[in-house]
């Protein structure tokens, strides 16, 4: 039986940014917020270090991981270390747009064998009783038109998907590079509250440009989730505010109570060998728009690499920031 997920909130998986550590920092701003991790292909996971692309902090449950892939076979295989290691979930990329996911023939061009996707997710549901889901775009280069999202989609419906997030932007495969394509195809948050419609017993999650509670608020009318991609990054307190409006309106959570909550996690990870620069690069955003957050940016950023650097600078650039915040 296929676990159920709440997918009112999710941070989107972002290559080079949801990391163990960000997701731990997420964590603690949204105890029920879903997390992604990066995209892992399955080449990295049969053929490399299982242990260092699976292991995860078990404070960062409710996690999914995020697969690269094409070859059935390969990603059932995958998908059975994905719950053998813990996992809550296991996802398909069908939306990264770079020339380097193309060339493996995974990523946003699957879009275009939506057969392959599909048997994909039957044969990873064939062995694992965690969720199995995709996330993708609404189109890539001339196949935008919504016809092509509706017959994509049914695809994975007739595959037992368990869950679809989905892009609202297309994806140009070539001419656009990954950074651009987040920003410049136009965002067609109504494309996909239409495939909600035509497919209701399919829970679908939006993704794209969210940057808003009252945002928020309006897409949840029309879909099942909403997934936050860079602005949960840049500007991470927004998730206790979301955290409140969706799950607890009790929950409290201030930002220098946030950095004292860190501090634990900090010491443990840098006494295993681990570096400040790598955790704290997560929480350069938390006092976004706030007096004294430029203090605490560049005091970590021209810090934390430093041979030696330790809680103690952490508590030094925190106090740079006002008490009240």
């Amino acid at each position: 039986m296929t676990q159920k997920i709440d997918r009112r909130l999710s941070v989107a998986p972002m290559m080079d940014w949801t990391d163990r550590h960000c997701r731990y920092f997420h964590r603690l701003l949204s105890p029920n917020a879903l997390l992604y991790t990066e995209m892992v292909t399955t080449g990295a996971l049969l053929h490399g270090d299982v242990p260092r692309h699976l292991q995860f902090n078990p404070e960062e449950k409710p996690v999914a991981l995020q697969l690269g892939g094409s070859e059935p076979a390969a990603m059932a295989a995958c998908a059975k270390l994905a719950q053998d290691w813990g996992y809550d979930e296991v996802n398909i990329n069908v939306g990264c747009p770079s020339e380097r996911v193309q060339s493996g023939a995974f990523g946003a061009c699957l879009m275009a064998e939506p057969q392959t996707v599909a048997d994909c997710v039957k044969a990873m549901q064939d062995v694992v009783e965690i969720p199995v889901t995709v996330k993708t775009r609404i189109g890539i280069d001339d196949m935008d038109d919504y016809q092509n999202l509706y017959e994509f989609t049914a695809a994975m419906v007739a595959a037992d998907c368990d869950s679809l997030t989905v892009h609202a932007r297309k994806a140009w495969l070539k001419g656009l590079s990954p950074k651009e394509n987040r920003d410049v195809p136009p965002l067609d948050y109504p494309a996909v509250y239409r495939l909600k419609k035509d497919y209701p017993q399919l829970e679908v999650t939006i993704n794209g440009g969210i940057k808003l509670g009252a945002d928020v608020a309006e897409h949840l009318r029309h879909t099942d989730g909403v997934m936050i991609g860079r602005e949960a990054y840049q500007n991470p307190y927004w998730l206790v505010s979301l955290q409140r409006e969706l799950f607890d309106a009790d929950f409290t959570l201030g930002r220098q109570q946030a950095v004292q909550a860190m501090l634990p996690y900090i010491e443990s990870q840098l006494s295993q060998g681990g570096s400040l620069k790598y955790i704290t690069r997560h929480m350069l955003g938390l006092f976004q728009s706030v007096p004294g957050a430029k203090r605490w940016r560049r005091h970590l950023s021209e810090n934390a690499y430093k041979d030696g650097a330790g809680v103690e600078l952490v508590q030094e650039a925190a106090a740079m920031v006002p008490d009240h915040f």
